[in-house]
C-alpha cells in the first residue's frame, strides 16, 4: 500500500513493487494521476488505485479496509505522500502550515495506527518517505521542514511501538528528478546542466528508481535487523562542503 503512489517517488514504487510479485494499491488525491498510473502499470501486476486524503482519518480508515479487504492482508506500507507550500514567512498562513503539516506528519501517522493491526498479522514493514530537508533547508520552507523531520522522530517511536513485529524505516531523498514520471498532463523530460550533476558527489541527479530500490529492501526480509533508522539517499549531496566562488 503506497500512498502518493499516482506520481513521482510513489509511482516508481508501485512499479518496483509490481516488478517483484506484490500487489499494489495506490492510494493519491489526484484521481487522474492514479487512474492513469493503474491503467499504465496494470500489464505488470496486480494494482489497484484508491482515492485518498491522508489527511482526512476517513479517508486512511476506509483506504486500509478496502486495501485488506481486496487483497486479504496488507504487508507492506510506504508512506510517501507529501505536499510543501513555499511562502517568506510573514506570508505564510496558519491554514497552510497545518495542511502541510496534516498531509506530511498525521498521514503517516494515521495509516500506521489503521495499518498496524493488518501489519501485525504479517510481521510487515512501514517505510516513511522523508527529506534531506529535515536535516538542511532552503528559505520560506518551514512547514515542510517541520513536517519531514517530525517524520524522521515518528518514525523511530513507530519501530519502539510496533516492534518486534512490524519493522518501520525511513528514507530521506535528496534531489530526486521526478518529471518524467508526473501524470502524461505535466511530464516533461528532465533538463539538468553539468554542473547540477557535479553537485552530487555521486557524479549525477536522483532518479526515482534510486528510491523505490531501497524501499524494497527495507520492506524484505533480507533488512529484518533494521527498524528505527533513517536513510539518507542524496548521492552525498549533504555531505558535501559547498563554499561561494571566489572564496
Amino acid at each position: 500500500m503506497i500512498t502518493g503512489g499516482a506520481q513521482g517517488i510513489g509511482k516508481a514504487v508501485a512499479q518496483h513493487f509490481l516488478s517483484t510479485g506484490y500487489n499494489v494499491v495506490i492510494a493519491d488525491h489526484d484521481h487522474a494521476a492514479g487512474d492513469e498510473t493503474a491503467t499504465e502499470l496494470a500489464a505488470m501486476g496486480t494494482i489497484r488505485f484508491v482515492a485518498c486524503d491522508v489527511s482526512r482519518e476517513e479517508d486512511v480508515r476506509a483506504l486500509v479496509e478496502q486495501a485488506a479487504l481486496t487483497f486479504g492482508h496488507i504487508d507492506v506500507l510506504v508512506n510517501n505522500a507529501g505536499i510543501s507550500r513555499r511562502k517568506p514567512l510573514d506570508q505564510q498562513r496558519v491554514e497552510e502550515w497545518r495542511e502541510v503539516l496534516d498531509v506530511n506528519l498525521t498521514g503517516p501517522w494515521l495509516c500506521a495506527k489503521f495499518g498496524a493491526p493488518y501489519l501485525m498479522e504479517r510481521n510487515g514493514a512501514i517505510v516513511n518517505i522523508a527529506s534531506t530537508r529535515a536535516f538542511m533547508s532552503e528559505p520560506n520552507s518551514e512547514a515542510y521542514a517541520a513536517s519531514k523531520g517530525g517524520l524522521v522522530s515518528l518514525t523511530h517511536a513507530l519501530a519502539a511501538s510496533l516492534g518486534p513485529r512490524i519493522r518501520v524505516n525511513c528514507i530521506s531523498p535528496g534531489w530526486i528528478e521526478t518529471s518524467d514520471w508526473k501524470k502524461t498532463a505535466v511530464r516533461r523530460m528532465p533538463q539538468h546542466s553539468e554542473r547540477d550533476h557535479a553537485q552530487h558527489p555521486a557524479g549525477r541527479v536522483g532518479r526515482p528508481e534510486d528510491i523505490a530500490a531501497l524501499v524494497e529492501y527495507l520492506a524484505s526480509p533480507q533488512s529484518e535487523f533494521i527498524t528505527g533508522a533513517n536513510f539518507m539517499v542524496d548521492g552525498g549531496m549533504t555531505r558535501k562542503m559547498i563554499y561561494e566562488d571566489g572564496r
